[in-house]
């Protein structure tokens, strides 16, 4: 009996104890945290280490404005003043055109891939696990590597195929990648040290959901971005105006709460921003749609040897006339409206960004309340860090990605040329005779010659 006590005590993980008894009194079962935790949920969490709070780094101009005021409203200016600036700085980096867009979410990629694995190396930290840290940027620069590289293959192939080193790498990309990807896998197993086994494993667990969940999205935000402007700015902004719209609305009228992860959501919030955000989604979707350098996907001139957004606009961004229902038509005495189509696709957007998009704001809620914390960082005075603001868009980014590639995309012909014009001359010509022989016995080809003649 005493060498299976003993056995037991071995085995057990740092970190992991066995959870303390429950019987404290009837005034500790009923005393609740400050942020909705309550003693019971805290003594079931009590194998998992705290995280360090950073400490407030509100700038010190506004705390002296805002002294007189309750915490509550203190906070709400704080986030209202912040919010104004974050989306004066949205509007500047639009204005520089889809690049920058770019380059930006590969740095918000980076600072929230950097606020996660921060919590992991703060609670297991003192363990001392070897080369986390490391094999974490590596894997993260192995995936981006991977990533960006399909992406430039796929959207600038021209440019590719016409530089040499592209050419190459672009030729054996996914088997570099895999190289690189299990250079990092054998450092890992090398790394593996007996008593840190389980953690050893959970960090690695750890580091890679951490890349499932904001590097692929990250990339399919650029992926969108891609298809137009439009695709990246419209869910992006619905989903900041059902943040604001549902902040207010709950800060003002909230009196029901919505879910128990965010004690601080109500319903009144969460239908005030749902009808908000359709509005909202509609009208700047009619905004937009008039331009073509929001509309339009970005594409490499090889004349001009850069980047640009200019094209014919499509069906989807042309206004059209349509029959409103009977009851609408009595109220407003019109038969008719007049709207762009993707003023039709926004309301699925704005929907979407309503009712599911605030889900991943939950999972989030979920995740920090796990590891005892407010918020992943304290980046943003009265917001959090970068990925308290991006908790929502990772979620959207790939409903908008599956909602194009389902509803909007279609076969895309200036591809098509370029991957022909890659081939050797007598696979060319043999595509060449064979679409001649296709169109003939359709009998599209004669009526396309005496259309020339």
């Amino acid at each position: 009996m005493t060498e299976l006590r003993k056995r037991g005590v071995r085995d057990t993980e740092p970190g992991l104890q066995p959870q303390p008894s429950e019987d404290r009194g009837s005034d500790s079962e009923l005393k609740v945290e400050k942020d909705g935790v309550s003693d019971n949920e805290s003594k079931v969490d009590s194998g998992v280490p705290e995280v360090p709070v950073p400490p407030d780094d509100t700038p010190e101009v506004l705390n002296k404005a805002l002294s007189g005021l309750s915490s509550r409203w203190k906070n709400w200016w704080v986030r209202g003043i912040l919010t104004l600036a974050m989306i004066s700085f949205f509007f500047f980096i639009i204005y520089l055109g889809p690049m920058v867009l770019m380059m930006i979410v590969l740095c918000v990629q980076i600072k929230c891939f950097h606020e996660i694995i921060t919590i992991g190396y703060s609670v297991y930290h003192s363990y001392h696990l070897p080369w986390f840290r490391t094999l974490s940027w590596y894997f993260l620069l192995c995936v981006n590597y991977f990533f960006y590289g399909e992406t430039v293959t796929d959207y600038f192939f021209t440019l590719v195929q016409r530089e040499e080193p592209l050419r190459i790498l672009s030729k054996y990309h996914r088997f570099i990648s895999f190289a690189l990807y299990l250079t990092g896998f054998c450092m890992f197993v090398l790394s593996l040290v007996k008593k840190h086994y389980r953690l050893q494993f959970y960090m690695f667990g750890w580091t890679h959901v951490t890349l499932l969940i904001v590097v692929t999205q990250s990339h399919l935000i650029i992926h969108n971005l891609f298809e137009g402007m439009i695709w990246f700015i419209v869910p992006i902004s619905c989903v900041i105006c059902n943040d604001i719209m549902a902040y207010m609305f709950g800060f003002f009228f909230g009196r029901t709460p919505l879910i128990k992860l965010s004690p601080k959501k109500t319903w009144e919030g969460f239908i005030g921003g749902f009808f908000s955000t359709i509005v909202f989604g509609i009208m700047l979707s009619y905004v937009m749609a008039g331009y073509r350098c929001f509309v339009c996907p970005v594409e490499f001139n090889n004349d001009s040897n850069s980047f640009q957004v200019d094209c014919e606009p499509s069906d989807l961004f042309q206004l059209q006339d349509y029959a409103l229902p009977s009851v609408l038509e009595s109220v407003t005495g019109w038969t008719t409206v007049r709207l762009y189509p993707f003023q039709i696709h926004s309301i699925a957007l704005s929907t979407f960004a309503s009712i599911v998009g605030p889900f991943g704001g939950f999972f989030a809620s979920g995740f920090k309340r796990a590891f005892k914390i407010k918020d992943f960082a304290n980046t943003i005075p009265g917001h959090g860090g970068i990925m308290d603001r991006f908790d929502c868009q990772y979620l959207m980014a790939t409903f908008v990605n599956v909602y194009i590639a389902s509803f909007i995309r279609g076969p895309n012909p200036s591809k098509v040329i370029q991957q022909l014009l890659a081939l050797r001359a007598d696979q060319q010509l043999h595509i060449f005779n064979s679409l001649k022989a296709h169109l003939i016995e359709k009998g599209l080809l004669p009526a396309l010659e005496e259309a020339a003649a």
